[in-house]
């Protein structure tokens, strides 16, 4: 017996012959596990001494944290049936569940979040375990599960619901969602786009991103639950995602986002309620550390929002550092660009505190840093001066700190959060300064979409631009695969230089980003400047830039259909389509063989994909409409319908029965030979 396995023996003889008799079998429920305690000294003395919780209440702050949080429901709101399913739940299962006792515990029936428009969100003192494991309230559980399965109920923290309500999105909206997974929010964007039912493919769509693989998936599998044409889901680093470019009236433009979701990630701090370990966990080090990611996320956000554009920031984070520096430091790079939403007239019945215009830093070992010029030089590689308030009065006074949005759990009994909402009045400074300038330097330098993806600089050097700007790579030559020359960029003069760029690349002028993209990669020959003293004598450089590494998943391609493909005749004749069905809008997902799946997109998206697929990495698009069936060839097509765009489902867990059908109904359903039928739902007008 080697040593491993006599160790492992060891420590379950330990376990099953401790010395009060407990074993594996009479331990119950979680033996083996060491319960853990709900208790952070230094998350009380940082949270007392920023005093984020009006005076009074920090007990009861403190208590609400170590409670467990409520389980809420969401109605999807764009079905047409949600006012039925509304009904249901009011009518049966909440009058079945109401003043229910459990184990001497008394459970109040769920209520409506008063802020939520049309009663669609709900919810319930019980906590999810209860709900899974009580056989009292196991028929409702079953209805939640299918329910959610179907696409009719969503499962979402109460909290979460906030930053989608207050984007105000319109079906025309171009929405980007740069943190999405697990993509509970991102459903919520995807239903509001579609809030006209009268509106089969709305202008607008939603481009979900995530930069984990793995949790891009969980992104797929909430987005399928809602059949829309309008998402796409993509994997990239938020803090660099590509700049895209749409075709528009046979011009190549750049495409900017009427609407972004930056919720980034974080400390989580306000999540204590269901995600146990961060009691253990927390240290003031944790928000340090993500500041700067979260500011690099930020920034790349507003520079993809178009004028006039909003863009919501949140986290589930309570931590100014986390939160106020974040917006403090963004609306101060603006320069005007940017300004605060007044967000109090939304969301009437929501409690909120205002947003924070002085606060301090505390250190993992419990010292105060009020200002910058308080940190040791030793500490300034961890605590950077955009963590800290602006100094200057007038200055602080403009940004308007206090109409972003905090939320505290004993208010409402929720979980912790933070929201602020940005509108954009003009291009970022960095971008509208000398968009000439840098679009010539791009054409000469034969860069064009390469600014879009270089590596962020370090980020204190978003606070002033470097002196000497290292000129980029030389582009690769799409026919030999070599490099491409490149005369020795010139360097501006020190009036001219550009900042750093922010998250994502070098700065990019928002007024001629398509000039700067369409520049020409080879300049010709003759064209290049006559090289001086000076340009000879930049000699440095990065090294060759590698082609992108995709982690994850190798997805397959995406391939729209051309009107005349072989595939639509026998579709065509035999589910009798329109001659307006939008057939260039049909992909599938793969060069050669036979189309096992076809999938339908919008047109946006259609304009989207085709424009950059070298620029992004695609996981999902579109809604599966046929899956082949070679069974189905007899009858003329192989391609059986797999489900429809919107398929509304009944507000029912009933398996379907034909012998409940209708008399005349039941007589044509025996006719029934193979194919595709649609069935339509009339909700009980009582």
């Amino acid at each position: 017996m080697g040593k491993r396995n006599r160790n492992r023996q060891k420590n379950q003889q330990d376990r099953n012959g401790n010395s009060d008799g407990r074993t594996r079998d009479n331990a119950g429920w979680g033996a083996g596990y060491s319960e853990i305690i709900k208790e952070n000294k230094l998350f009380e003395q940082y949270y007392q001494g920023l005093k984020i919780v009006p005076e009074g209440e920090f007990e009861q702050f403190m208590d609400a944290m170590r409670e467990p949080l409520p389980a809420t429901i969401r109605i999807t709101g764009y079905k047409s049936h949600a006012k039925e399913i509304l009904h249901c739940l009011k009518e049966k299962y909440f009058k079945e569940i109401q003043d229910l006792e459990i184990d001497g515990q008394k459970f109040e029936s769920p209520q409506a979040l008063s802020w939520y428009p049309d009663e669609l969100a709900w919810h319930t003192n019980m906590s999810r375990k209860i709900l899974r494991k009580s056989p009292l309230l196991e028929k409702f559980h079953q209805f939640l599960v299918s329910e959610t399965e179907s696409g009719n109920i969503s499962r979402q923290e109460a909290v979460s619901m906030i930053p989608p309500l207050l984007l105000k999105i319109e079906p025309h909206h171009k929405i980007l969602d740069m943190c999405a997974a697990p993509g509970s929010k991102t459903a919520q964007l995807i239903e509001m786009l579609h809030s006209d039912m009268d509106v089969p493919f709305p202008e607008g769509f939603v481009i979900a991103n995530d930069v984990d693989n793995k949790r891009c998936y969980l992104l797929v599998h909430q987005a399928k639950r809602l059949n829309s044409p309008c998402i796409m889901v993509v994997n990239h680093d938020a803090s660099n995602i590509p700049r895209l470019q749409v075709d528009y009236a046979g011009k190549k433009e750049v495409l900017f986002y009427d609407r972004i979701l930056c919720d980034v990630p974080c400390s989580g701090d306000g999540t204590m309620r269901k995600n146990i370990d961060v009691w253990k966990k927390w240290t003031t080090s944790n928000s340090l550390q993500l500041h700067g990611l979260q500011l690099r996320i930020a920034v790349r956000g507003v520079e993809q929002l178009a004028v006039g554009g909003r863009m919501v920031y949140s986290t589930c984070s309570l931590n100014p550092i986390e939160d106020e520096a974040v917006i403090a430091s963004l609306l101060e790079k603006s320069e005007g660009a940017l300004e605060l939403a007044d967000a109090s007239d939304d969301l009437p019945g929501l409690k909120r505190m205002p947003g924070m215009t002085n606060w301090k830093l505390m250190t993992r070992g419990g010292v105060w840093y009020s200002n910058w010029s308080e940190v040791p030089k030793n500490l300034h590689t961890q605590i950077r001066p955009t963590m800290f308030p602006p100094t200057d009065p007038e200055k602080l006074k403009d940004m308007k700190l206090e109409r972003c949005l905090r939320i505290l759990p004993h208010h409402q009994n929720t979980g912790g959060f933070f929201v602020g909402v940005l509108v954009k009045k003009a291009p970022m400074p960095w971008n509208r300064r000398f968009p000439k300038a840098a679009a010539e330097r791009n054409a000469r330098a034969g860069i064009g979409a390469w600014a879009e993806t270089v590596t962020l600089a370090p980020l204190f050097h978003l606070l002033s631009p470097p002196p000497n700007p290292i000129p980029p790579p030389p582009p690769i030559s799409s026919v030999t695969g070599n490099r491409k020359p490149r005369p020795p960029a010139t360097p501006p003069p020190a009036e001219e230089a550009p900042p750093v760029a922010s998250a994502g690349g070098k700065p990019e002028e928002e007024g001629g980003e398509a000039a700067a993209e369409d520049a020409p990669q080879d300049p010709g020959p003759g064209s290049a400047p006559q090289e001086t003293p000076a340009e000879k004598a930049v000699v440095c450089g990065p090294p060759p830039s590698k082609k992108m590494k995709l982690f994850g998943f190798k997805e397959d391609p995406f391939v729209f259909l051309t009107e005349d493909d072989p595939v639509f005749p026998p579709i065509q004749a035999f589910y009798e389509l329109s001659q307006a069905f939008p057939k260039l809008n049909v992909l599938t997902r793969t060069h050669e063989g036979k189309k096992r799946h076809l999938y339908m997109v919008s047109k946006e998206l259609r304009n989207v994909l085709l424009n950059n697929s070298e620029r992004m990495k695609v996981i999902n698009t579109g809604v599966k409409v046929w899956s082949r069936n070679n069974d189905g060839e007899q009858f003329g097509c192989a391609s059986g319908s797999r489900r429809r765009a919107y398929t509304p489902s009944p507000p029912t867990s009933t398996p379907a029965s034909s012998a409940k059908l209708g008399t005349d109904a039941h007589t044509e359903a025996k006719k029934l030979v193979m194919g595709s039928i649609v069935l339509k739902y009339k909700p009980d007008s009582q």
